[in-house]
């Protein structure tokens, strides 16, 4: 029999359980809602000069990616109810960022395009982004925020498996779309 320590164990190490039990109680969703609080927070600081506010540049950004887009789509490609995207859109507009267009297939159906300022604005919301991620990696290595990021896309991915489908529900006009 191997030699005791003064713990009662023998020498070998202990293997590491499967179980992250230990480490919910270290505050894993506090931490991740921090971070992500804290992060949304720089960004915003960084956005100021462009006149923009939390949550503006997703909309932006969506719609530099795709195009014009309806309030709905928009909602469901940020997550967000369609109220909550139809009063982003109305201060989007009024700032001068986007401007809302009858679509030209369907004109019933309003759609919202990016104005010239609006896509003046991608390339400076592109540098926010890239100085508050320089700002949050701070002192860690390529290899950390490599590990970091997939570990968030895991985790990511784990949480979003255990929700229904609820992609398809915007897919219809709502009534702010038409």
């Amino acid at each position: 029999m191997g030699k005791k320590h003064k713990d009662g164990k023998d020498g070998k190490k202990a293997k590491k359980k499967k179980s992250h039990e230990a480490v919910s109680g270290a505050g894993l969703a506090a931490a991740v809602v921090s971070a992500a609080r804290s992060m949304r927070t720089v960004l915003s600081r960084n956005l100021l000069a462009t006149g923009l506010y939390a949550g503006q540049d997703g909309v932006i950004l969506a719609l530099s990616e795709a195009g014009g887009l309806t309030a709905g789509a928009l909602a469901a490609r940020l997550g967000v109810k369609a109220p909550t995207m139809t009063r982003t859109i109305g201060r989007l507009e009024a700032q001068g960022f986007v401007a809302r267009r009858s679509d030209e297939a369907d004109g019933r159906l309003t759609v919202v395009h990016l104005t010239e300022a609006g896509r003046a604005s991608v390339n400076h919301i592109t540098e926010a982004a890239r100085l508050s991620e320089q700002q949050a990696a701070e002192g860690f290595s390529e290899k950390d925020m490599r590990n970091l990021l997939k570990l968030l896309r895991a985790m990511d991915e784990n949480l979003h498996a255990g929700l229904p489908d609820t992609s398809r529900q915007h897919e219809k006009p709502v009534a702010d779309d038409i």
